[in-house]
C-alpha cells in the first residue's frame, strides 16, 4: 500500500531511530534500545505546539522518574495558590522513607522543607522526597496519584495514568511521549519562575552534594531542563527543553538502552529540529557531530563509545545468581548504568562471574563509586574497551 507524505516522513523517522542505535550502543547487550519496541520520541515547538518529529509518540510507555515532573507541577500549583510555602515542613512517613533508591536517605519522623524536597527531586530524583510531597498534598500517595491523573487529563495528557509520586515501578503507571512533551510545555509556560529549579546543577543536603542527573545542561547549548528517568521496564527516558534565539523546543526520548545513548540521541534530534527551522546549530559538546537524519559515521560511533562505554565492576562471584543480584543492588544504589554480568573463564579453575554496571560516561563511572563505597560495596571504574582487571 502506498504511503502518504506524512506516512513516509514517519517511516523515515523510524528508520532513523534504528540507525541511531550506533550511538553508544556497541559492545554490550541491551534490554531496551533506540529502535526497540520501547522506543518513542517527540519534538515540538513550545510556543505553538508545532510537532517537528514524532516516532511512536502515542504508544504507551512507563514514565519512570518523568513522573516527578507531574509531582512538581502539583507542588508549583500549590505554591502559586498559597496552599503551601517553600519553607513549610514536609513530614517524612515510614512509607516515604522506605522508598527504593535513588533517595536522600530521609528517616521516618523527620521533616524536610518544601524547597529541599523540590531540589531533591530535580537533582537527585529522590523517591523518598517525592513520596513525602505526595503524602503532604494528597493525604496518602495513592490518592495523590489519582489527583495527578485528573490534573494530567485537564492539561491534555489523554493517555497518562499516575499511581505514585516518584515513578517507581507500577505496571499501571503509563504515559506517552506526546503526553510528556505536553507536561514539559506546561511546566515552562505555567510556571516560568519555578521552572528554573530544573536547571539547578547541584544540591547540598546534610553535608552531601547531589548533582543534577541531566547531562544536557552541560553538554547542549541552550538546554535548561527538564528531567531524566529510568526503571527496568522503561529503559532510559528524558524530557528536555532548549532555547536558541527566541525558539524553545521540548523534546522527549523514551526507551534508550543507556543514559549516554539517550542523551546523544536527544541532542541529535534537537539539532535536526533546529536545522529544519532554519536555526544554525550552536556549538555543542564536541562529540555530538551527527544529525538525527543520517546514519552515524564511524567517527560518531567512536565518539559515542568514548562517552557512554565506560563501566564499573561491582564484584566478582563464583556463581551467576550472586553476580546478578550484586549488579541489580549496585544499580539501585548508584542510580546509573545498566546491570549485567560477564563470565570470565579461568584455566584449571571454575569460572568467575563479574557484576558490572555498563553504559556509563566517564563522569557517571566516577560518580557511581561514591554512593557504592559508602555502602561498602566494591567499585572499580573501567575504561572503554579496557581489558578486565
Amino acid at each position: 500500500m502506498a504511503l502518504s507524505g506524512t506516512g513516509l516522513r514517519a517511516r523515515a523517522w523510524q528508520i532513523c531511530a534504528v540507525l541511531m542505535i550506533g550511538l553508544g550502543a556497541a559492545g554490550y547487550p541491551a534490554q531496551a534500545q533506540i529502535g526497540s519496541t520501547r522506543y518513542a520520541s517527540f519534538i515540538m515547538k513550545a510556543d505553538s505546539g508545532e510537532v517537528l518529529s514524532s516516532v511512536q509518540a502515542d504508544e504507551l510507555r512507563h514514565p519512570a522518574s518523568l513522573t516527578k515532573m507531574m509531582t512538581l507541577y502539583m507542588v508549583f500549583e500549590a505554591l502559586r495558590d498559597r496552599r503551601i510555602t517553600l519553607t513549610q515542613s514536609v513530614p517524612v512517613s515510614a512509607h516515604a522513607a522506605a522508598q527504593m533508591p535513588t533517595k536522600l536517605g530521609l528517616m521516618p519522623g523527620t521533616r524536610i522543607t518544601v524547597e529541599e524536597a523540590i531540589l531533591g527531586l530535580v537533582t537527585k530524583s529522590a523517591n523518598d522526597a517525592a513520596s513525602a510531597l505526595g503524602e503532604m498534598l494528597g493525604g496518602e500517595e495513592a490518592r495523590f496519584g489519582q489527583m495527578m491523573t485528573l490534573r494530567a487529563r485537564a492539561l491534555g495528557m489523554t493517555r497518562t495514568v499516575f499511581r505514585n509520586a516518584s515513578g517507581l515501578p507500577d505496571a499501571s503507571q503509563i504515559t506517552t511521549a506526546r503526553d510528556m512533551a505536553t507536561l514539559g510545555r506546561h511546566l515552562v509556560q505555567d510556571f516560568p519562575h519555578e521552572y528554573s529549579y530544573f536547571a539547578v546543577p547541584s544540591f547540598r543536603f546534610h553535608g552531601r552534594i547531589h548533582f543534577n542527573h541531566d547531562q544536557l545542561l552541560q553538554r547542549y547549548a541552550g538546554a535548561d531542563g527538564i528531567k531524566t528517568g529510568y526503571v527496568e521496564a522503561s529503559g532510559y527516558n528524558l524530557v528536555s527543553s532548549a532555547v536558541r534565539g527566541n525558539t524553545r523546543l521540548i523534546g522527549v526520548v523514551m526507551g534508550a538502552a543507556r543514559g549516554g545513548e539517550r542523551d546523544l540521541h536527544m541532542m541529535a534530534l534537537l539539532d535536526q529540529a533546529y536545522i529544519r527551522l532554519g536555526i544554525a546549530p550552536a556549538r555543542n559538546d564536541p562529540h555530538v557531530i551527527a544529525t538525527a537524519a543520517a546514519a552515524p559515521s564511524a567517527t560518531v560511533r567512536a565518539a559515542a563509545r568514548a562517552l557512554a562505554n565506560w563501566s564499573v565492576q561491582v564484584g566478582a562471584f563464583s556463581n551467576e545468581i550472586a553476580a546478578r543480584h550484586a549488579a541489580r543492588t549496585a544499580r539501585q544504589v548508584a542510580a546509573v548504568g545498566e546491570p549485567t554480568v560477564e563470565r570470565t573463564a579461568q584455566t584449571h579453575r571454575a569460572p568467575v562471574w563479574r557484576a558490572i554496571l555498563v553504559g556509563l560516561t566517564q563522569a557517571e563511572a566516577s560518580a557511581a563509586c561514591g554512593p557504592l563505597q559508602k555502602r561498602r560495596l566494591s567499585c572499580i571504574p573501567r575504561r572503554p574497551a579496557a581489558s578486565n582487571p
